[in-house]
Parts: C-alpha cells; sequence; structure tokens
C-alpha cells in the first residue's frame, strides 16, 4: 500500500480500474507539474485550477508556476467556496469557464482548496464532456484525510447536503502539509474531526496516539500537534481511506463506515444552515451524537464513549448539541443519502477501533441522544 516515490511518501488506492497514488510530503504543492508528467499526462495538456480567493492568494502562484514550468497550458479560476456557495450555480461557473478556455476531453481540472473546492470541481470535471481527468490538492486538514481521497464529488441541495453529485476518481491526489501553515485555527480543528473518525472506525492505535498527543500538548493547534506527529496522522487516515475505497469504491457496504458521524452532522448543517457549523464540527457533534446512540442500545461502554468525547473535547471541537425541532430532525434524516428502503443506517461504534451499521435505531433514542447533547 505503501512506498517511497522521491521526497514523497507515496499510498496507492487500488481500484480495480484506473488505481492512483496519494502522495504525500513537505514540498510537494511545488512538484504539482512533474507529478503530472510522472503520472502520463502530456507537456501542453490544458489544465484549468479551481481554487477559492484565500487560497489563491497564499498558494495559488506555485501551483500555477509549477505547472507553466512543467509544459502545461494552465489557467486559474478564482470561486467563492464557502459551503453555501456549493450549489449547481457555482458547478456552471466552472463549466463556463470549461467552455471558455476549451477544455477537452484530454484536459485536467485541478482543485486546489478544500472540500468544498474539490466536490465542485471534481463534480465539475465529471459532467465536463462527460467527464474529464481532475487532480485533487487539498489545503485543508479536513480535505487532506477525507474529502480529497475516494472520487466523492457533488453539491448541496436545500433538503439535504450532497444530494447532487457523482463518483469521479481523481488522477492524483496531491498533500504538502506545509500549506496547513496558512490554515485558519478553527479549520485545522474541523479537520481533527475526520482524524478521531479512522481512529473510531478501525484504527485503535491511531486513537491511542491521539490520545497521548492530546494529553502531552492537545489537538486543537498545528503547533501542538506538531509536524512529525502530523505528517504521521496524514499518512494513517489517507491510508485508512484508501484501504476502505479499494474495497468498496462507490459505497456498496463497507465504504459505509466512513460516514461514521456524518448521518447526524449532515442534519445538524441542513437545519442550522450551511455555514453556521464547519463541516468537520458537524460531524464531530454527529459522533458525539452516534456515541449517545450506541452507549443508549448498550452497544459500546460508558468509558468508550467518555474516550471519544475527550478527544473531541482535546480537539476544540463543539461538545453541545444545538436544538433542533424532533419532526424536523427525523425529516431530514429521511432524506439522507443512506436510507434503504425507508430505514436510516447509522454507523454505531462497538469498541474504539469497531463499528457496525445498524438500520433498528428508534425514533426515541435518535431523539434522545440529541436531547442529551444538547442539555
Amino acid at each position: 500500500m505503501t512506498s517511497t516515490a522521491g521526497a514523497l511518501r507515496s499510498i496507492r488506492v487500488e481500484l480495480n480500474s484506473n488505481p492512483y497514488p496519494i502522495l504525500i510530503g513537505a514540498g510537494g504543492l511545488s512538484q504539482l507539474g512533474r507529478q503530472l508528467l510522472e503520472q502520463g499526462i502530456r507537456a501542453g495538456t490544458r489544465v484549468l485550477v479551481v481554487t477559492n480567493p484565500v487560497v489563491q492568494q497564499h498558494h495559488g502562484g506555485v501551483a500555477l508556476g509549477s505547472l507553466q514550468a512543467a509544459g502545461f497550458e494552465a489557467s486559474t479560476l478564482v470561486i467563492e467556496a464557502g459551503e453555501e456557495q456549493k450549489t449547481p450555480a457555482t458547478v456552471a461557473a466552472i463549466h463556463d469557464a470549461c467552455l471558455a478556455r476549451q477544455l477537452e476531453r484530454s484536459s485536467l481540472i485541478v482543485a486546489l482548496g478544500g472540500g468544498v473546492v474539490g466536490d465542485m470541481a471534481g463534480f465539475a470535471a465529471a459532467t465536463w464532456l462527460r467527464g474529464i481527468a481532475v487532480v485533487q490538492v487539498p489545503t485543508t486538514l479536513l480535505a487532506m484525510v477525507d474529502a480529497a481521497i475516494g472520487g466523492k464529488t457533488g453539491v448541496n441541495h436545500p433538503g439535504g447536503k450532497n444530494l447532487i453529485g457523482a463518483f469521479h476518481q481523481p488522477r492524483l491526489v496531491l498533500i504538502d502539509p506545509v500549506v496547513l501553515g496558512t490554515l485558519p485555527a478553527r479549520e485545522f480543528r474541523a479537520g481533527m474531526a475526520e482524524v478521531i473518525k479512522y481512529g473510531v472506525i478501525g484504527d485503535p492505535l491511531l486513537f491511542r496516539d491521539l490520545e497521548t498527543a492530546a494529553t502531552r500538548a492537545g489537538l486543537a493547534e498545528r503547533e501542538a500537534v506538531g509536524d512529525g506527529l502530523l505528517l504521521k496522522l496524514l499518512e494513517r487516515s489517507a491510508a485508512a481511506k484508501a484501504r476502505v475505497v479499494a474495497a468498496d469504491e462507490r459505497e456498496g457496504g463497507l465504504r459505509a463506515i466512513l460516514n461514521y458521524g456524518h448521518t447526524i452532522g449532515h442534519v445538524v448543517e441542513t437545519l442550522t444552515g450551511y455555514g453556521t457549523f464547519l463541516h468537520g464540527e458537524a460531524v464531530g457533534l454527529g459522533m458525539l451524537a452516534a456515541g449517545r446512540i450506541a452507549g443508549l442500545m448498550g452497544l459500546w461502554s460508558a468509558e468508550e464513549e467518555a474516550q471519544q468525547r475527550r478527544l473531541v473535547a482535546a480537539a476544540g471541537l463543539p461538545l453541545t448539541m444545538p436544538r433542533l425541532p424532533e419532526d424536523a430532525v427525523l425529516s431530514c434524516l429521511q432524506g439522507d443519502k443512506k436510507v434503504r428502503d425507508g430505514r436510516v443506517r447509522f454507523v454505531l461504534p462497538t469498541a474504539i477501533g469497531h463499528v457496525v451499521i445498524r438500520d433498528d435505531v428508534s425514533a426515541g433514542t435518535i431523539t434522545t441522544a440529541m436531547a442529551e447533547l444538547s442539555a
């Protein structure tokens, strides 16, 4: 699964068709053009870099310069990229840029930004000319460990998060931890929710590493985590997702465990208005809700639930659920992508490092868990 390529660590996503590497290492962004050439994308290819204003200010020049130096015909499109901008209208703006810059089927879109940019640029690539290549260059912790890997793309609908989208695997994921130096502290904390998720769903050693780090210096600041542990967290999280995606590319079974914390998390995002909570903050609340549901159903111990809560707290994430109308919560859950035959499927922990998928969670258990967390 892992190997070393130059100064970058390589983790393969071993799909049956079109496998691709996740490259991780300091200074990776400046190697973007060279890495594309090594993936067999020829010089002269038209490349559209899609990014947002803040990322463009800090990192856009490096990305564009690297592409142009490698001989690519590259240009940049800057879009607004808050969660509230994750709409079909923004994707249409990307399509307009594809037309104006004459992107062909051999062309390429580079998503340079967080999960919102990655989702929208990926969806635009999946639908332009019935599909052109996309390269994911995540610039937030959350996107590095989760959103940029696995090919899920899409936009929001007023009735729910990510209801419009497509599976479209990237040619390459390039992760440069140096860019996290310009990431706002709140965004870093939000990304830690997804790292904790990997520990709960299948990597108890990662969970213990996080507990040790939390005891020593906390998890809420990049400086406290440190470069060495940060690189380890990136590699372990990326490898965990790569394994699951390789086993279940289109979320037919095992991949559903990656939605741990997301079922209630998406409800929180939808009912509070996109942008009130960052995605990772909502996922953190969703993990606490899933942990409480599991506790009420007798699936795991009170101590394990407390361990999860302590890590979420150490990451500086919200611990109190907003008060949401019960009928609205239950209605929103019915619109979740994971509903089958009208039954909501929850990913619930049975121990640190192990989860199960259940579709027998009662409405009363859901509302009790959320009420206890909002008290």
